[in-house]
């Protein structure tokens, strides 16, 4: 689901924007898209209402990504205990004018896999952002207050 339309608390919100600023942080030139889906309903019945959508898009094709733009999907899972919203996985797909041309899956091994993935420097940096990404909501709603 859009991120956008996730964003239903401060609390929330502000972790969104802390899952942005990582990204930036690591990789500048990226423009982000907190709603990279379309509203029509054919995509609405594809769209996970259990995920954070978020579109990162280079100035142009990366030579190091091998792609133009990545779409990340932060999936979550409902924890009834703790009312909190527990990440289980992401996954990154690198897109370019031809479609997807790689996968990254933190459900599965951490691998890249596909027709061309990253250059393994820039893969790392990736990585570790993912692992910061699981700490931002690792953390409890009263923690981060």
């Amino acid at each position: 689901m859009n991120a956008a339309e996730q964003a239903t608390s401060i609390e929330f919100a502000s972790k969104i924007a802390t899952v942005v600023r990582l990204f930036k942080v690591e990789f500048p030139d990226l423009r982000v898209d907190l709603k990279p889906w379309t509203s029509d309903q054919d995509t609405r019945d594809l769209v996970d209402p259990d995920s954070i959508d978020i579109g990162l898009h280079f100035p142009g094709v990366s030579r190091l990504f091998h792609c133009r733009s990545l779409l990340l999907q932060i999936r979550f899972y409902d924890d009834p205990d703790s009312q909190d919203k527990r990440v289980i996985g992401m996954e990154i797909g690198g897109y370019d004018h031809r479609g997807k041309q790689w996968t990254f899956s933190t459900i599965h091994r951490w691998r890249f896999t596909g027709e061309t993935v990253p250059e393994p420097a820039v893969g790392d940096r990736l990585k570790k952002c993912c692992q910061q990404v699981f700490e931002v909501f690792s953390n409890s709603l009263e923690e981060s207050a």
